[in-house]
């Protein structure tokens, strides 16, 4: 338990810039308090009781009151998982976030479907960014080091490695495959989900279309000119 705790705190330190030291971390920092009482309510949840499950959702309203951020108690969240400002964040029941995961505030992890008992939220692989806003919305992976990027709205699988933005949200960096390799290598934190430098795809596109307007406007005032 101790070796978790100092894990999530480490994952603060090494992910925020303005934290000062462990002990303002354990003090002041309401999404590691959120996510160690979450932790306490999972235990209660999976014993299937009746009443510890109650106690289980009960726990969960009062990690509601102090810290802004709602995490059912059947959600699975991993080790090192940074839950950063938090205020406003909804992680769904079925919802599994791997080790070492960044959320920001009023990220939601929701599910589209009716049916109980059925996987109704995202899974979440190891080191996944999920930047502030971002809706991501059904019962899909995000691959390992994807980076979600603020207020992005995700219905479908993202690629491990990949870099989604927009509503709703397509791919910007199609150069995955060896993002493992380039997270070891050190590559990057992206925080909120952006890497400096980053356009999106469409706008790209956009931007060409104009220049080649504007390439074939002058080929016509040429043409008409010489024909004078």
């Amino acid at each position: 338990m101790f070796a978790t705790l100092r894990e999530d705190i480490q994952a603060i330190l090494d992910r925020d810039p303005a934290a000062r030291g462990r002990f303002e971390i354990l003090t002041t920092y309401p999404g590691l308090h959120a996510l160690w009482l979450h932790r306490l309510a999972h235990q209660f949840w999976r014993s299937r009781i009746g009443l510890l499950q109650w106690f289980a959702r009960l726990i969960a309203m009062v990690s509601r009151w102090l810290t802004g951020i709602e995490i059912h108690p059947g959600a699975q969240l991993g080790r090192g998982v940074f839950i950063d400002h938090g205020m406003g964040v909804v992680i769904g029941e079925t919802t599994e976030v791997g080790d070492h995961c960044t959320i920001y505030q009023g990220v939601t992890l929701g599910g589209t479907s009716l049916v109980k008992g059925s996987k109704r939220h995202p899974t979440l692989e190891p080191r996944v960014v999920v930047g502030a806003g971002a809706k991501v919305l059904g019962p899909f992976t995000v691959g390992e080091g994807a980076r979600i990027g603020s207020n992005a709205v995700v219905v479908k699988a993202v690629p491990a490695g990949a870099t989604v933005i927009g509503i709703p949200a397509r791919i910007v960096d199609e150069q995955y495959a060896d993002s493992m390799a380039r997270q070891t290598a050190g590559d990057r934190f992206a925080a909120y989900g952006f890497m400096p430098g980053q356009q999106d795809p469409v706008d790209v596109v956009l931007h060409q279309l104009v220049d080649e307007l504007k390439r074939v406007q002058q080929e016509l005032d040429q043409l008409k000119q010489s024909q004078r």
